[in-house]
């Protein structure tokens, strides 16, 4: 019997010791280049696993007040924090929450410097540089597009860092190796090797295939290494992670439903749905493995699409159909392979960023507030 056949569908269900092993890895690698990687939540936010991440990391990043939250209650540090643009109303918290905080552009600097400064909190600013080059395949995650609104341009910062600032983030990988990140370096300094030197700490966001199996982690420790001898000044080198910690931990399980045939293409109706459940799937996008399936030859018989449970055309996995060793029926389970970091993220609250309110204006003119966006419990609540 398969081991998921007596589990919940459909469930995300994680292996605590997949997730282990990943974490020494990733120990492993911040104590021999003398670097700290951080768990970045938007790619990795399974919070009741938070008591063993933080045995091995040195913390978190957070991208809202929501995952700020999070990672002062579960992982009881502050947080790295950057998020793109920062609310008023929401920027004194996320001072509370937080030990270091990157601004996305100088506006957002200037707009909250006097806050920040004046906080009576240490914490630490830093301004978010576009070092324009990027090995990512896929434009709809790639930052260092050519009109990207994330980072500053080398070409618009002033002589010397502004006063307040202390360090510098980059974020140009998407599940990319060490020979990317070498690459990526060379442009970085290329365009900003003044203003490292002015820093006491730099990050080098995710996108840190860290934990796959043909990572050469020797390469990336030495890279690491030669960064730190060329910037003595340097307190502080970052990695923020996040696929890498939950990589390979765990699956999503579903159930066969229903079985409908069009123009000879079986289809296998699913009780998920991959709008909903697997919107990364959809949005990168990319094929998940399915475990006991594999990719269909012109000698297979069991040749099925996977079709989900809305009512959207397109919900199903258009990059191509399954084989599998016997025909589908109705009740067996289907289990996708390696779902527990950003397919289940963007299936609750990507980023932790919180739905609109939502309102009405009467025939008489007048608006009706009807609801406002879930609190921070419900947040975490549909997070685990």
């Amino acid at each position: 019997m398969n081991k998921y056949e007596t589990l919940p569908s459909p469930c995300y269900i994680l292996s605590e010791a997949a997730l282990e092993a990943n974490l020494q890895l990733l120990n492993l690698v911040e104590k021999e280049a003398n670097v700290s990687i951080i768990c970045a939540l938007k790619g990795y936010s399974f919070w009741r696993s938070f008591p063993m991440v933080k045995q091995y990391l040195t913390g978190a990043t957070a991208s809202s007040l929501n995952e700020a939250r999070l990672i002062s209650e579960e992982m009881c540090c502050d947080a790295h924090t950057y998020a793109p643009i920062y609310f008023e109303q929401e920027f004194p918290q996320m001072l509370i929450y937080s030990s270091h905080l990157t601004f996305n552009s100088l506006g957002q600097w200037e707009k909250y410097r006097e806050i920040a400064l004046n906080y009576p909190k240490k914490v630490s600013f830093g301004l978010r540089v576009n070092p324009e080059y990027s090995e990512i395949e896929t434009d709809l995650y790639n930052p260092a597009l050519p009109g990207s609104r994330l980072g500053i341009l080398a070409e618009d910062m002033p002589e010397s860092l502004p006063e307040g600032i202390e360090g510098l983030h980059f974020h140009v990988l998407c599940e990319n190796d060490s020979y990317a990140l070498e690459h990526c370096l060379e442009a970085f300094e290329k365009r900003f090797a003044p203003y490292i030197r002015q820093c006491r700490w730099v990050n080098f966001g995710g996108g840190h295939h860290i934990t796959r199996a043909d990572y050469n982690i020797p390469h990336l420790i030495q890279l690491l290494k030669d960064f730190r001898s060329r910037y003595p000044n340097l307190e502080e080198v970052i990695l923020e992670p996040g696929e890498a910690v939950g990589w390979q931990t765990g699956v999503l399980t579903s159930t066969v439903e229903d079985i409908v045939v069009n123009k000879g293409i079986k289809i296998a109706m699913l009780n998920v749905s991959f709008a909903c459940h697997m919107p990364d799937c959809l949005e990168m996008p990319y094929k998940p493995t399915v475990i006991g399936a594999h990719e269909p030859t012109e000698n297979d018989k069991f040749v099925y699409r996977l079709g989900g449970c809305s009512c959207l055309a397109g919900d199903y996995i258009g990059m191509g159909d399954f084989a599998f060793d016997e025909p589908l029926e109705i009740g067996d389970r289907i289990v996708f392979d390696d779902m527990i970091h950003y397919t289940m993220v963007k299936t609750t609250f990507f980023n932790g960023v919180p739905h609109p309110s939502i309102g009405v204006i009467h025939t008489d003119g007048e608006f009706e507030l009807l609801s406002e966006p879930g609190d921070y419990l419900s947040y975490k609540s549909k997070l685990g």
